[in-house]
């Protein structure tokens, strides 16, 4: 059974491994349901640390098949899987709703990315090119060449899980490794379809591996994967906290890692700034899938000769947005994933405003429907100014000009993704300059992806880079290569 219908019985969602789907070593599944109603979505095979090691042997033996394809042809299976993703859309957008509560257009926004990402994936095909290398012995032609590094191990999160799925293995496979995919616990069979897509596609047994665990075994199945022999590539997505944990395995099994973690993204705002494109920027940063997003503009950093205009249009723009069930195709803002998330959105408010924080929109909740909320007066002494919301709320902290500015945006252990505003555009480059993250958009939303573009962090969000070209370093080997010919002197 496909791992990514949904019928009146919950289906059943197997590991892939080898090119076959199979059970738990153990026989053991758990019970998957969706957190506003409580209906089941999936029986799902928890995964043991020697279902995790088959997984990779299975790579392993891949690897030499898939490797050795030419570039054509891996472009050929990409631009298939690509094809299918998108004649699936409806069916796997409806399974990823009940997975994680997402609103249609949020499930939409990840097919049409995560499609493009296997598009861009399959251009880079002839993209591992090596170079030579001028040396100084006479005869000797030296080559730096990229190869493929070997198994690459995806661990993919929940809430963008068919952009960040595919993210963790489309670039490693057009380069010509193998990958297993450790799906999210949260969305098994979401990230199970794009793992059928790439079967269907073409891609030879065991190049693609799927392994889903129970939640308490989490730590486990990490553990075996990073340290089989046979990892030579790990790439994490999630948490900053397991990705230091994940950070820390890979170290001591000196297995190379990409870490994309979490963030506190500032949108500053100059005192020359179109203040109502800021304020639209910040509202679709902030609330953009309930906030749940890596990206999500989390501090809005205003000068304070423009503070009150700015807060004023926010705080309307977050009033009018609507609240409602994810498969209503009016709603724009979904219930947050689970009771969890919402109790620390809500503690985090509740902080802040014990605090003497401003609550100028929102502040409550109906359920897991938390209301798009603006906060005003935000000070280091609220747990809101250091720490990541992961959700609908958003805090405006005022500036007294550029460098206190740039000073209250670098005031954080985050650097992932930012933004300015400002309508001279070399004084908001130079901000932008002076800003740590990885990515930063001037005159845009924090929240930003392309497939093409160097994406990650710094800091307690991670490094390395995803994305195409950036790609290319993190998942390939250079290796150096030398021809010699003629005589060549020796010394002794």
């Amino acid at each position: 059974m496909s791992g990514t219908e949904l019928h009146a019985e919950p289906p059943t969602c197997d590991l892939l491994v080898g090119g076959r789907r199979i059970p738990a070593e153990t026989g053991r599944y758990i019970e998957t349901a969706e957190a506003l109603t409580g209906r089941p979505i999936a029986r799902v095979a928890a995964a043991t640390a020697a279902d995790a090691d088959r997984a990779v042997d299975a790579a392993a033996q891949a690897l030499p098949v898939w490797s050795g394809l030419p570039p054509a042809r891996r472009r050929e299976v990409l631009e298939r899987a690509a094809a299918l993703l998108e004649a699936r859309a409806d069916e796997i957008t409806g399974v990823m709703g009940a997975e994680m509560g997402a609103t249609r257009p949020w499930c939409m926004f990840n097919v049409h990315v995560a499609k493009g990402m296997l598009v861009e994936a399959a251009a880079q095909a002839y993209s591992a090119v090596g170079e030579v290398i001028p040396s100084d012995v006479p005869g000797l032609t030296a080559l730096g060449i990229r190869q493929p590094a070997g198994v690459v191990v995806g661990i993919a999160p929940w809430n963008a899980p068919l952009i960040l799925g595919v993210r963790a293995v489309a670039m490693p496979l057009v380069y010509g490794n193998t990958v297993v995919l450790k799906a999210s616990e949260q969305t098994p069979l979401t990230q199970a379809a794009i793992v059928d897509v790439l079967h269907e596609a073409g891609v030879p047994a065991g190049a693609v591996n799927l392994i889903t665990n129970a939640p308490e075994d989490a730590a486990g199945i990490v553990e075996a994967l990073v340290a089989h022999p046979r990892t030579a590539r790990v790439n994490f997505t999630g948490s900053t906290r397991v990705g230091r944990i994940i950070g820390e395995l890979a170290g001591r099994h000196l297995k190379r890692v990409v870490l994309e973690l979490g963030g506190k993204a500032p949108l500053v705002v100059l005192p020359d700034a179109d203040v109502e494109a800021a304020a639209a920027a910040a509202s679709f940063g902030a609330f953009m899938n309930q906030g749940e997003i890596c990206m999500s503009t989390e501090r809005v950093i205003v000068d304070r000769s423009v503070a009150d205009e700015l807060s004023r249009s926010l705080a309307d723009r977050a009033a009018k947005l609507v609240v409602g069930p994810p498969d209503d195709p009016s709603s724009q803002i979904g219930p947050l994933v689970h009771t969890q998330a919402r109790d620390h959105v809500l503690a985090l408010i509740e902080d802040a405003r014990a605090h003497g924080a401003e609550v100028l929109a929102g502040g409550d909740a109906d359920g897991l429907y938390v209301r798009p909320t603006v906060l005003r007066g935000v000070t280091p002494q609220m747990r809101i100014y250091t720490e990541e919301s992961f959700g609908p709320v958003v805090s405006v902290i005022e500036a007294d000009g550029i460098d206190d500015a740039v000073a209250k945006a670098n005031d954080t252990e985050y650097g992932l993704s930012a933004a300015v505003f400002g309508r001279d555009g070399g004084v908001a480059l130079d901000v932008a300059r002076r800003i740590r993250s990885g990515i930063c958009h001037i005159n845009g939303a924090t929240v930003h992806d392309e497939p093409q573009m160097p994406f990650g962090g710094v800091g307690a969000s991670g490094f390395g880079r995803f994305g195409s070209k950036a790609a290319l370093e993190e998942f390939t080997e250079l290796r150096w290569v030398t021809i010699q010919s003629g005589q060549r002197h020796y010394p002794i």
